[in-house]
């Protein structure tokens, strides 16, 4: 491997293959902070306010996370391209990604009403605590769609034929428009959260989060390879979807069950909205009358026991478990590189079995 060092989040040198996580990771964050500079100053230039504004916005993006979505997009594209390929030409796609992400979770937080994010006051906390709530709401929608334009601008950097690049864009095309249709769909369940169903809300994490944390990212980075292989296309779609929906069916659990000081975010935030996840739906399928009788009157810590005690929690670690297996299977068998492989097989357990 290559020699690597990081200063602060700037990038002196990109690893090469074998190449570890927190290398990786820092390869990324490195293309981003580089990106974000040069942004932030052209808006210096305009004027402090939008400097300002900006600085924030390159805050919330840089303030940790997983940055799964780029881990998988890189493994897609590694699974292809073998362990010499350097990596350099691919980092702004992979980097576009997390910019996708941060639109992604400042505009959820917002129509959440939620107040923390990653241990952090959420954007539009951020800037209602400057000039109060309408304001901190209509920034936060600013910061979510500027984040966009950068993830395209970013995007386009790729040193890419055009014609692999075109394909890149369809795939991420695709992969924003299936994040925004489960989002609404998210949205419409809190609505009316006792007309839902398993089955929808499976089908929103599907949209919502397997979508375009794993299935699409993976076939983002099939296209960064130049793609044309279909049974690792196959394979990267029957994987995703199952990794997918188990990420979210951990989401869910976490959201009721998860440690804040771990998490990042307040407990029971999904219990708070109504939300009607998998876990809510599964608990009111199994729950008792009188466990619903008392559910709907209850304090949000006596919802998660009665939830507890339906069985639900434990139905979807099952659930969980079902899918990680059908994930693995998919890419065991799968024309993708070793290195790949047992990679993808280890995510598919961290990304499903973690405490945030």
């Amino acid at each position: 491997m290559a020699n690597h060092t990081l200063e602060g989040n700037r990038l002196e040198a990109i690893p090469r293959q074998p190449v570890s996580h927190r290398a990786l990771i820092g390869a990324v964050e490195g293309t981003l902070a580089d990106f974000l500079a040069c942004q932030i100053a052209s808006l210096d230039t305009v004027d402090p306010a939008l400097g300002g504004f900006a600085r924030t916005t390159r805050d919330l993006v840089m303030a940790g996370g997983k940055r799964i979505r780029p881990t998988f997009a890189y493994w897609g594209w590694r699974g292809v391209v073998g362990s010499h390929e350097p990596v350099e030409g691919v980092l702004p796609a992979l980097g576009a990604l997390e910019l996708m992400h941060t639109f992604a979770l400042v505009h959820d937080d917002l129509m959440d009403r939620s107040a923390t994010r990653r241990g952090r006051p959420t954007a539009h906390r951020l800037f209602a605590a400057q000039h109060g709530e309408r304001f901190g709401d209509s920034a936060a929608i600013l910061v979510g769609d500027l984040c966009l334009v950068w993830a395209d601008q970013l995007l386009a950097r790729t040193a890419l034929p055009p014609t692999t690049l075109l394909d890149v864009r369809t795939r991420y095309d695709r992969m924003r428009v299936e994040a925004v249709a489960g989002q609404y769909l998210d949205v419409l369940g809190e609505t009316d959260p006792a007309a839902w169903s398993v089955e929808r809300a499976l089908l929103v994490a599907r949209h919502k989060t397997a979508s375009y944390t794993v299935q699409w990212p993976l076939g983002f980075g099939l296209a960064l390879a130049a793609g044309g292989h279909a049974a690792l296309e196959e394979a990267y779609r029957i994987y995703g979807l199952a990794v997918g929906e188990a990420f979210q069916l951990r989401d869910d659990l976490l959201g009721v069950y998860g440690d804040p000081r771990i998490t990042g975010k307040p407990a029971g935030d999904d219990l708070r909205t109504g939300k009607p996840t998998t876990l809510l739906m599964l608990a009111r399928q199994l729950a008792t009358d009188a466990q619903l009788d008392e559910f709907e009157a209850a304090d949000i810590t006596r919802q998660a026991e009665i939830i507890a005690a339906t069985g639900a929690p434990a139905q979807v670690e099952e659930m969980i478990r079902s899918r990680v297996d059908a994930g693995v299977a998919a890419i065991a068998e799968a024309p993708v590189r070793t290195d790949a492989r047992a990679a993808l097989i280890e995510l598919a357990t961290a990304a499903t079995h973690r405490p945030a």
